[in-house]
């Protein structure tokens, strides 16, 4: 999950180059750039989690941010932002999503 969400961060920035450079929009892209990579942050810092709580928090941290990053990818679509690059984009983001419902599922269980 590590190897992925680091993939989606560097998504993320080539990304947001792309739309800076190439289409001007420098509201959207930058909660892009900030939700897409904040993802893998939360799942490195859950990875040197102090308790089992304070790992499933940092999980659901990252889910949250997922689904904020989804909801930017969203609006880039809507208003004719979006690019056929953004499919590979959005596709690692489902995966990564859901291998994190799964590991917090996991780990919730085994509470």
């Amino acid at each position: 999950m590590v190897a992925k969400s680091t993939k989606l961060a560097l998504l993320a920035i080539q990304y947001y180059k792309w739309l800076i450079s190439e289409k001007k929009e420098f509201i959207i892209s930058k909660q892009l750039l900030r939700s897409g990579t904040s993802i893998g942050a939360n799942i490195r810092e859950a990875n040197y989690a102090l308790s089992r709580a304070d790992f499933i928090s940092k999980m659901q941290i990252a889910v949250k941010e997922a689904a904020e990053t989804e909801y930017w990818l969203y609006l880039l679509e809507e208003s004719d932002y979006f690019d056929d690059q953004f499919t590979a984009f959005k596709l690692l983001l489902d995966e990564v999503k859901r291998m994190l419902v799964a590991t917090l599922k996991t780990s919730k269980n085994n509470q």
